[in-house]
């Protein structure tokens, strides 16, 4: 079985690469499980504070523990987010800022999925983060789904079309095969 962490930067309530993330969840092909990490929004409990590197110790914060756990016992991670400001958002920047000086993300395939075509600046600055926190980016699973609607009920429309559901599949299917490549090494 090979497990996937899906993480959303979007907190919206409605948001479209949330939504991109939970039918990648239910169009997972045969032994692939993908998980949603919920934990970026610094609210509540569970939710990852601010990155500070005093507060980075033995042991971290629970939620900085829970997401490095997470990203440990996943064989690959699937990150969707938007554009803001043509950046990542601050959320998305803070859980990966927790794992800079860590080894969770050091050689873990990773497959960026947007819900836009208009976030190239995002794609870009995600790129360079994940190559510095060495990352392996599997382009061949990094995909785009356009949703364009500003509703839930207009991005399950989208995903609920066959090529929507044969593009999450096939961008599962490449992130599997590249950890199958990965671990005959």
């Amino acid at each position: 079985m090979m497990r996937v962490l899906a993480i959303s930067g979007s907190l919206r309530a409605a948001s479209t690469n949330s939504a991109l993330l939970r039918a990648a969840a239910a169009a997972a092909p045969d032994g692939v499980t993908v998980t949603v990490f919920t934990g970026l929004d610094g609210r509540g409990v569970g939710s990852l504070p601010l990155f500070n590197p005093d507060e980075d110790g033995d042991p971290p914060p629970p939620a900085v523990k829970d997401l490095r756990d997470s990203l440990v016992a996943a064989d690959a991670v699937v990150i969707a987010c938007p554009e803001y400001a043509h950046g990542v958002p601050g959320a998305l920047k803070n859980a990966l800022d927790w794992v800079v000086a860590s080894s969770e993300m050091v050689d873990k395939p990773v497959a960026l999925m947007h819900a836009s075509p208009r976030s190239t600046y995002a794609r870009e600055a995600l790129t360079e983060i994940l190559t510095v926190i060495s990352a392996r980016l599997i382009d061949d699973a990094s995909i785009t789904i356009p949703l364009m609607g500003k509703t839930p009920e207009d991005a399950a429309a989208t995903l609920a079309r066959a090529e929507s559901v044969a593009a999450l599949r096939n961008a599962l299917t490449a992130i599997e095969t590249a950890v199958t490549a990965s671990a005959a090494r």
